[in-house]
Order: structure tokens, then C-alpha cells, then sequence
């Protein structure tokens, strides 16, 4: 009869927590396994019997960033009004990306801008759930042109790319340092820039 494994001796939702700031403040290749195991409080046997290789870990954190972080761009989605939405996303990023208790930047954004071509998988990883992220923001706008908040002119698709690709200028600027007032500044730029259109 087997007899079973040996319980868990931590918190893995924390142990994720340590690994995602590991990953977003040193990117995926500037972590190593001991920046990351020394952050988790484990050794590397117990992190490769619960997460798997780095490769495998980095997937359970951009998960756990999907619910964490990141999700207020999803709650954003939950607007009513299109108007609404985009203002949303657009101040709440640039709120984020000021947050002097995370790092700066987004991690989808900046993970793949630090990746070689040795990690082309994790490049592709973030690419993918960018792309979904702008699909999802796509999908709401599209919804608001059927629904009449949205004039029946109106490209969603080429909006959505737009609205991304001002998320991402952000997150970039965040990186750089970029103050709370130089974030907002640009959100509204880029709001007032979308008044016809939305």
C-alpha cells in the first residue's frame, strides 16, 4: 500500500505571491532559481515537487498575476457604457503603474521585452495572453457597437489595438519611473484623443 506524500510545510498562494515579484522585478532570465527559492522560503526539491521546472513555475505566477494584478483590467470590462471602460482601464493602469508597493510595469508586457531568443516559449507565452487581453477588450467594444453605445462607425478592433497599445506605452513609461501625475497625464491625453470615438 503507498503510503502518502509528505504534506505541503508552505503557503503556496504566498510562496506564488514571492515568485511573482521575483519574476516581474527581475524579468524571467534575470531570475534564478536561488533568487527564487530564497523569495518562496523553500528549497529547490520542494519547489520542483510542487511547481514544476522554472519554465512551469513562471505559468502558475503568470496565472496567479492573471488573478491578482492584473485583474483589474478584466473588472474594467464589467463597465457599463464603453465611455466607461476605456476610462477605467486607462486611469486604474496608470494608477498601478505608480503603486510604490509593486514593481513598475506590467509583467505580460515587460516579460517579454527582457526575453532572448533562448526563451522564445516564455515570449510567446506573453504574447498570447496580451493578445487575449486584447481580444477580450475587442469582444466589450464590439458588444457596446451592437448595443448602440458605440456609433455604428466605430472600429472596435482597431480601438481595442489603439487602447492597448496607450496600456502598454504606460507600462513601458512606468518602468522607466514614471510619476503618478506623467501616467495620468498621458491617460488623459489619450482619453480626450477618443471622446469622437467613444
Amino acid at each position: 500500500m503507498a503510503t502518502p506524500g509528505r504534506p505541503r510545510s508552505f503557503d503556496k498562494e504566498k510562496a506564488l505571491d514571492a515568485a511573482l515579484q521575483v519574476f516581474w522585478r527581475k524579468g524571467y532570465e534575470g531570475a534564478s532559481l536561488a533568487d527564487l527559492t530564497s523569495a518562496m522560503g523553500i528549497e529547490k526539491p520542494s519547489m520542483y515537487a510542487a511547481f514544476g521546472d522554472k519554465e512551469q513555475l513562471f505559468r502558475e505566477v503568470l496565472d496567479h498575476y492573471q488573478k491578482g494584478p492584473a485583474n483589474v483590467a478584466l473588472a474594467a470590462l464589467e463597465e457599463p457604457t464603453a465611455r466607461k471602460v476605456v476610462e477605467r482601464l486607462m486611469r486604474v493602469s496608470a494608477d498601478a503603474g505608480a503603486d510604490p508597493h509593486m514593481p513598475r510595469g506590467c509583467l505580460y508586457v515587460q516579460g517579454a521585452l527582457a526575453c532572448g531568443s533562448e526563451t522564445d516559449c516564455i515570449r510567446t507565452e506573453l504574447i498570447s495572453r496580451r493578445a487575449a487581453g486584447e481580444a477580450a477588450l475587442r469582444k466589450r467594444l464590439q458588444r457596446a457597437r451592437k448595443e448602440g453605445d458605440l456609433p455604428e462607425r466605430s472600429d472596435p478592433a482597431g480601438l481595442a489595438r489603439y487602447i492597448v497599445a496607450v496600456l502598454h506605452g504606460m507600462s513601458v513609461r512606468s518602468s522607466a519611473g514614471a510619476s503618478r501625475k506623467e501616467l495620468r497625464g498621458i491617460a488623459e491625453t489619450a482619453l480626450r484623443g477618443l471622446q469622437s470615438e467613444l
